[in-house]
């Protein structure tokens, strides 16, 4: 279901265009209808309800960093065909569909930058990119960002949206729950803190791997966290799952999130957790 409906169809050619098409949205939980530069200047979150929209790596790098410090590394990095994998098209071919979709060449970036003048090594997850899931390159550049974070003495923070392991990539895909885990215990051996702030969705190999072993875990209202989907559950076990069931509010409140933070309140509420697990050397 879209997050964000537009509320007209298109203005038909020939009618006086004073107002672009798609200028004002709805917001698919109230239906509150939204200029777009409005719900921009919130943060992609519902002024009437709170509804967090679905964003991606670029938003999340002018949401959470300083404004022109985020230095990218890694972007080369593209994921291959170590299986010769089809469905219903050659992974190349679904690969190169989601690059032209996207705009990325992966489902994630990773760099350095500066929060509040706090340098964190970040990795960011993003959906849109073959539904976040991890493969290889994945895996790749979220340890090569934990290898800096550590050569440079700084705390990583990983933003987390994921669907899971990416069957196109077999055995080589689950190989990096393990990748990553051991690449984040030799961090906490260095005493770096490592953040995760878990945006919906958070599904599937991530959440059994590096999406749940943050220091502190932060989350976004409302994001689904959790390793099976709801319904594989119900449909497993034959019953109805309770109202709000792997919700952030839900995950909250058997201990496996520290804190629910608001987007407008994200990069604050980082800066703070940074402040008190880390102190620069520098200082």
């Amino acid at each position: 279901m879209a997050w964000w409906n537009r509320t007209k169809k298109n203005i038909e050619e020939g009618q006086n265009r004073e107002i672009p098409d798609g200028l004002f949205l709805k917001c698919s939980s109230c239906g509150y209808i939204i200029y777009k530069r409005e719900l921009e200047e919130n943060l992609y979150t519902c002024p009437s309800c709170d509804w967090h929209a679905r964003v991606g790596s670029t938003e999340y790098i002018e949401i959470l960093l300083d404004e022109g410090t985020f230095d990218e590394k890694d972007a080369d990095l593209r994921s291959a065909d170590p299986i010769n994998f089809v469905d219903e098209q050659p992974y190349p071919a679904k690969l190169e569909r989601a690059r032209k979709k996207s705009g990325l060449d992966e489902a994630i970036r990773t760099g350095l930058g500066l929060v509040h003048g706090h340098e964190i090594s970040i990795a960011m997850m993003d959906f849109s990119f073959v539904g976040g899931s991890m493969g290889s390159v994945v895996g790749e550049k979220f340890t090569r960002a934990t290898d800096r974070a550590r050569e440079r003495g700084v705390p990583f923070v990983a933003v987390t949206a994921s669907g899971g392991a990416r069957m196109m990539e077999s055995a080589l895909s689950l190989m990096q729950m393990a990748k990553t885990s051991v690449a984040l215990a030799e961090l906490a051996e260095a005493g770096l803190p490592y953040v995760t702030i878990l945006t919906h969705p958070t599904t599937g190999g991530v959440t059994a791997s590096f999406g749940m072993l943050g220091d502190v875990q932060l989350a976004e209202p409302n994001a689904l966290i959790g390793f099976a989907g709801p319904r594989v559950i119900e449909q497993t076990i034959k019953k109805r799952l309770p109202e709000g069931f792997q919700r952030s509010a839900f995950v909250l409140e058997h201990g496996f999130v520290d804190h629910i933070v608001h987007r407008k309140e994200l990069k604050d509420q980082l800066a703070r957790v940074l402040k008190h697990l880390h102190r620069p050397a520098s200082a």
